[in-house]
């Protein structure tokens, strides 16, 4: 069965580093566009970056420069290297996959992307 599946979150103090996991199996999702998502306490979900086929990455302005996404297309993962991390970076993060595009990641239209882990959380302190 195909599926997401996140690891990588914690607690950290303002200013740290985390590092998420993103393992994909059943369907090889490096293919498509895959991306990180986030929900903070009473917030609406949002698209944090995005990486698709080749490579070619987006972020969400909050997260430019602080944030780094990569994959491993042998190892069918996604990462989400977080730096310089703030108080308000605290969320649940998800990973996904838009099975239906190669280019072109949508991180503002979340209809799009059709499989969703379940999230790993991510709290940061001040």
């Amino acid at each position: 069965q195909a599926q997401l599946v996140e690891s990588g979150g914690g607690s950290v103090q303002a200013g740290g580093s985390l590092r998420l996991s993103c393992a994909a199996s059943g369907n090889t999702y490096t293919r498509y566009c895959m991306g990180w998502f986030r929900q903070g306490p009473g917030k609406e979900r949002e698209g944090v970056a995005a990486i698709d086929r080749y490579g070619y990455t987006s972020y969400a302005d909050s997260v430019k420069g602080r944030f780094t996404i990569s994959k491993d297309n042998a190892e069918n993962t996604l990462y989400l290297q977080m730096n310089s991390l703030k108080p308000e970076d605290t969320a649940m993060y998800y990973c996904a996959a838009d099975s239906g595009r190669w280019v072109g990641c949508d991180l503002y239209e979340q209809g799009y992307w059709d499989h969703w882990g379940r999230g790993t959380q991510v709290t940061v302190s001040s």
